[in-house]
């Protein structure tokens, strides 16, 4: 998959205003605690992460989605009626019908020719979106379009906190498939492309490879309960391990191409999991970790947010500029693997 004339040209994103610590959540858990013997700071050393971001109560997807497209259409100097595409690419929708992207729309008072859908994958979905909306950019068929994504953490982490703490019987072991959703952090991010002729100095999608791997589909799944209640069940060390076996193969088809091999890139972004899996996913890749940029220890598992805001924040604190090469490494659960290459002007 390659591609010629997809600027990457404005990021933005939103963190949301409350900022809770892994101690905190820990206080909340403190009777399941006392009562299995576990050590307090647990969670912390198992994640590597130190807090997450979670809206005010009340706060929908579409709305935290609104809030990143309005910041990128006033960056990038765009009237309401110049996007010519939208996608909103979040797990977390308002609701089953209709698509959370034309609540989005609506929010940013979006032209009425404006293309409009949801893509849902997983945490892949952003990367997927870019993906769309690339190809139509590359065909002709759009000139621009935002992807937009906003993570709704709350219910889930208040869902599974709820759950552990009425459960009387639950053990040390039969624990373990909750703790991953208490990783899970809220955020929106938001992405303005457009057609370039390539000779601009301006962030280029180049190239992606994709793999497949649904043999595991099994090992993170949510569903939503009675009384609105989303829960989540993780077999964490097989997803990581089965994650990461997936991504290797996805790397060696992705670095096959001419300027693509690891000595090219400057800069890694991947959905973050937790500070274990990275540096498997790096040692298994056979990749150099100072590459990695994360947010993972401030901003914990953000979903489908989580490797496009990375990319945002390094590009804003300069960590990624003109004249560098980076790779987004994104896995989803599923298994499913995407990885893009982008390019700023090259080397």
């Amino acid at each position: 998959m390659q591609y010629s004339h997809v600027c990457l040209h404005t990021f933005a994103y939103e963190l949301p205003p409350l900022s809770v610590s892994s101690d905190d959540l820990e206080r909340r858990l403190a009777p399941l605690y006392q009562r299995l013997k576990l050590p307090f700071g647990r969670l912390l050393m198992m994640s590597g992460i130190q807090q997450r971001r979670f809206w005010k109560p009340g706060t929908k997807p579409s709305q935290a989605a609104a809030l990143a497209g309005r910041q990128v259409m006033e960056k990038a100097h765009l009237a309401s009626g110049q996007i010519e595409a939208l996608i909103f690419t979040s797990v977390s929708k308002d609701m089953m019908e209709p698509a959370t992207a034309s609540f989005v729309h609506a929010s940013l008072g979006l032209s009425e020719d404006c293309l409009l859908f949801d893509v849902s994958n997983a945490c892949l979905g952003f990367l997927d979106g870019m993906i769309m909306l690339a190809n139509m950019i590359e065909l002709g068929q759009v000139n621009n379009g935002l992807v937009v994504a906003g993570e709704t953490a709350e219910e889930l982490v208040d869902s599974t906190i709820e759950a552990l703490l009425a459960d009387q019987t639950l053990t040390r072991q039969t624990i373990k498939p909750a703790f991953a959703s208490l990783t899970i952090g809220s955020g929106a991010v938001a992405l303005y492309m457009c057609r370039t002729e390539g000779h601009e100095q301006r962030l280029r999608l180049i190239r992606g490879s994709w793999k497949a791997n649904t043999h595991h589909s099994n090992l993170c799944q949510g569903r939503q309960q009675g009384g609105g209640i989303t829960l989540m069940n993780t077999d964490s060390e097989e997803l990581l391990q089965r994650g990461v076996e997936t991504a290797r193969i996805t790397w060696q088809n992705f670095s096959a191409a001419y300027g693509w091999q690891e000595t090219d890139i400057d800069r890694f972004f991947c959905h973050q999991v937790g500070s274990a899996h990275a540096r498997l996913l790096f040692d298994s890749l056979g990749l150099a970790p100072e590459k990695n940029y994360e947010t993972l220890q401030m901003l914990g598992n953000v979903g489908s947010v989580s490797a496009p805001i990375t990319l945002a924040m390094a590009i804003e604190q300069r960590v990624f500029r003109p004249g560098q090469k980076g790779a987004i490494l994104g896995i989803g659960s599923g298994i499913n693997c995407l990885m893009l290459g982008i390019d700023w002007g090259g080397k």
